[in-house]
């Protein structure tokens, strides 16, 4: 009886797919990390396609400072709500009784019913 043990093969790239997914990572503010997920491959696997082809990855430490324009001064905005979209309040019962477990949402225009139905289940 003959045992095979099968080996894991190496993946193999093209040279065109390389450098799509370098290309991709020298966007700048693009992270390696992330071409690298977004095409099922690993950020170091990357890195060093980068490293062999002498491209510089991005540092996204040293990015150029940004000039925001000051914040506007924080004010109340109204919000008009309209008629009837308010939630609608509700009695929420969690219950449990032996193996029974009961998760309830009941109206609270109807609280003397659900008292009721409660009244009667643990009974």
């Amino acid at each position: 009886m003959d045992v095979v043990i099968p080996r894991r093969a190496r993946r193999t790239h093209s040279e065109a797919f390389k450098q799509s997914v370098i290309s991709a990572c020298s966007v700048p503010g693009v992270s390696v990390a992330g071409v690298a997920l977004a095409n099922g491959l690993n950020a170091n696997q990357v890195r060093r396609w980068l490293r062999e082809r002498g491209v510089e990855p991005p540092c996204r430490c040293a990015r150029e400072a940004v000039s925001l324009a000051p914040a506007a001064e924080a004010r109340f905005v109204p919000v008009a709500l309209v008629p009837g979209a308010e939630p609608r309040p509700v009695i929420r019962l969690d219950v449990q009784r032996g193996e029974a477990r009961l998760k309830l949402e009941w109206p609270i225009e109807a609280a003397d019913a659900c008292g009721a139905w409660l009244r009667q289940w643990l009974a």
